[in-house]
């Protein structure tokens, strides 16, 4: 049996300086990889599927369980992930606004790229192994929606 890989990732041209977004990569049931960013961190909110789910939509009133992996833009490196234990269930309006803003529209069985401006996460204070006024990139699987 084959699986097929799909990579997805962006390139930004707008502003002074080329944002290279990170690549995601798109087996479904999977750990993703995510690669490093290059260039300046984008300001705002950008997201993007990787793979579009063909479940239930999230809404913001929502109650999700997802697996997620967490990169910082400043290093490149892999901060937190779900998929070392189970996923994690919260409602969607108890979550820093990046994903309140971020998720709604996905679907059940979905992975989205969410890149999150400091403003959006965890702000000045950052949050343990979050520094302050990190940029974060996050690839979050959608396993259920309620």
């Amino acid at each position: 049996m084959l699986i097929g890989l799909a990579v997805v990732g962006g390139i930004n041209m707008s502003g002074s300086g080329a944002t290279v977004l990170p690549v995601v990569s798109a087996v479904a049931g999977e750990v993703p990889t995510i690669s490093k960013p290059e260039g300046s961190a984008p300001t705002e909110l950008t997201t993007k599927d990787i793979i579009v789910g063909t479940g239930a939509e999230v809404l913001p009133t929502s109650t999700l369980t997802v697996h997620y992996t967490l990169m910082a833009w400043s290093t490149g490196k892999i901060i937190e992930s779900s998929w070392s234990g189970e996923p994690a269930t919260f409602p969607l309006a108890q979550v820093v606004e990046g994903w309140q803003k971020g998720l709604p529209g996905s679907k059940e069985g979905g992975r989205r790229l969410l890149i999150l401006p400091p403003s959006m996460g965890y702000g000045a204070a950052g949050s343990g192994p979050i520094g302050p006024n990190e940029t974060l990139i996050f690839a979050v699987d959608i396993i259920g929606v309620a």
